[in-house]
């Protein structure tokens, strides 16, 4: 049965409000109207001409094409783990994982890994394994290909694993299904259960003194599920709208190269300088 939400400021308008403090208080970020809409309007144009819906999530080649509980945990753990695929390595040596005749890097490597790993007959989808298994497991099973580096930050997605994993199979029956079916149908309720039960997806800082919230990956992994299921069975979220945009790294490129975000000269030149040195950096290890 669904649980009963307790009456509080929800994490997803911990974000918003986050959002406004930050946008109002920023001395280098800014955000200028005109270039939001104008974003919105390409945007928008764009998936209508590409006829974008959330069946085309399932159509790639690495997610999973039924949505079933099978997807669900599928879904779970490789949101857990998506944060920080940087490498300061040449191209050649960055990590990679080739699955099927293809190559992977970034994101998609970790995709790749998972469905490598069960095709090999590993479990890692099950959390009464991966909150249990040795470290050399992990590792084999998230291995890049020859010649390049480990996975980065392995030994923090490791961590990660053992607390997820520990506190599904402590108390939801190893399962984020089960957890999911408490949400009552709430986007904003699930961001608020899985920000409660997992410290990592609890993704909060302070911005000039003040605590702000992102929840990157708990609203990631609520949109993953919705277009998973096309918004149907456990898929189905009467309030997916209160959703807020990811604070992904890549995403304020794009709103920059959209207008729709402004960095004043200090950050302009803070930033390539930082290009700077690490080309630079690349150059020396290659």
């Amino acid at each position: 049965m669904p649980i009963a939400i307790r009456h509080f400021e929800s994490a997803v308008s911990r974000v918003l409000s986050s959002a406004h403090f930050i946008n109002t208080h920023s001395q280098d970020v800014f955000v200028p109207q005109d270039g939001v809409k104008k974003a919105a309007s390409q945007i928008l144009r764009r998936m209508q001409s590409l006829g974008y819906s959330t069946a085309d999530w399932k159509k790639h080649t690495l997610t999973p094409s039924i949505a079933d509980t099978h997807a669900v945990e599928w879904i779970f753990l490789v949101d857990a783990l998506n944060f920080s695929f940087w490498s300061d390595q040449p191209p050649s040596r960055q990590y990679s994982v080739t699955l099927d005749g293809k190559t992977y890097r970034g994101y998609w490597t970790l995709c790749a890994a998972v469905n490598r790993a069960l095709a090999e007959g590993i479990p890692i989808t099950d959390a009464r394994y991966y909150a249990v298994a040795s470290d050399e497991e992990l590792a084999r099973v998230f291995r890049g290909d020859e010649g390049t580096e480990p996975m980065p930050m392995l030994r923090e997605r490791i961590m990660v694993l053992r607390e997820v994993g520990g506190v599904l199979v402590e108390k939801h029956g190893g399962r984020f299904a089960n957890l999911l079916a408490r949400c009552g149908g709430s986007a904003s309720g699930l961001v608020d259960l899985v920000a409660a039960e997992f410290a990592c997806f609890r993704d909060e800082h302070e911005f000039q003194g003040r605590p702000v919230a992102m929840f990157k990956r708990a609203q990631i992994l609520v949109a993953d599920i919705w277009a998973c299921f096309e918004g149907k069975g456990l898929g189905r979220f009467e309030d997916i709208d209160s959703v807020t945009m990811f604070a992904d790294y890549r995403v304020p490129q794009a709103l920059c190269h959209f207008g729709a975000l402004e960095y004043s000269p200090r950050l302009w030149e803070h930033l390539r300088e930082s290009e700077k040195s690490l080309k630079q950096l690349g150059e020396a290890k290659s």
